[in-house]
């Protein structure tokens, strides 16, 4: 939920009012992809004897024995979410205290790091994020200089001054972020486009937080969606498996995915409903 993160800070929403919104959005999407993997596994067969196997296995340890090994782990996002929803901390700092706390059960209670790995791993990460941060660096440049120009402004006028019929422009804004979500990356795609919709959202009558939803929604579909779908990339060079062949095999979890999303673009309580009774 980093998106959601960084979409508050870009249009000063409310982080909490996010993640309580994306809830039934989230099972929304997660039901439907769950219901084409059944349809799946009862048109083309399932591998049960693989499925038994593991059962098995499963199995043979007990439930206490499971329960006790992944306690801990279980407890990560027991901790995320019990900060942000209770009010105890942002999201910012629970994603702080996640991964202090993931970092100490992995030394302490797990021992898959040792402490001599420890400086490696901190090596690691820092590559990591030194490339997102100036991609971040870049993308806030560019859409705070967006914003002292005014072309946000000028680009909603421009929208509206074209239509005004509300479903046509938001099918325009969400064709918009998914063509982007395709080549650029979440975070400076927030970055560059929330300036630019929020204005149109603004004058549609659209809540900030809804906005927020099905952005990250589209900007989700992006990222398994050719040419540039970077999750694409990352579960071919993990499985070996062509990235045409991959591509192929998301249209049907796609086509769902477009179902939820027209239903949370055009059923704004799907995403207001939780945040209006929890306040």
């Amino acid at each position: 939920s980093i998106s959601y993160i960084v979409y508050s800070a870009a249009a000063n929403a409310s982080p909490s009012a996010l993640f309580i919104a994306g809830i039934i959005p989230g099972c929304l999407i997660g039901f439907f992809l769950m219901a084409y993997c059944w349809y799946y596994c009862k048109k083309n067969g399932e591998d049960k004897e693989k499925l038994q196997e593991n059962y098995n296995k499963i199995r043979e340890k007990g439930f206490l024995k499971l329960f006790k090994e992944s306690f801990f782990a279980l407890m990560t996002p027991v901790i995320i979410l019990g900060c942000i929803y209770s009010g105890i901390c942002s999201p910012t700092e629970a994603a702080v205290i996640s991964v202090i706390y993931g970092f100490l059960v992995c030394i302490l209670v797990y021992k898959s790091i040792k402490i001599r790995e420890i400086p490696k791993i901190f090596l690691a990460g820092s590559k990591t994020y030194v490339n997102i941060l100036f991609v971040i660096a870049a993308a806030s440049a560019f859409a705070r200089t967006m914003t002292l120009l005014k072309y946000p402004q000028s680009i909603s006028k421009m929208v509206l001054s074209v239509t005004d019929n509300k479903i046509l422009i938001l099918l325009l804004m969400n064709l918009i972020m998914i063509v982007c979500g395709m080549i650029i990356d979440n975070i400076p795609n927030i970055m560059i486009l929330t300036p630019i919709m929020l204005p149109i959202a603004n004058a549609l009558g659209i809540n900030p937080v809804h906005l927020g939803i099905f952005m990250t929604c589209n900007l989700a579909m992006g990222m398994v969606t050719p040419p540039m779908g970077i999750n694409l990339f990352v579960a071919s060079g993990m499985t070996k498996i062509p990235l045409l062949n991959l591509a192929k095999a998301t249209v049907p979890f796609l086509i769902a995915f477009l179902v939820c999303l027209a239903l949370i673009v055009f059923v704004p309580g799907l995403s207001l409903w939780l945040p209006s009774i929890l306040g």
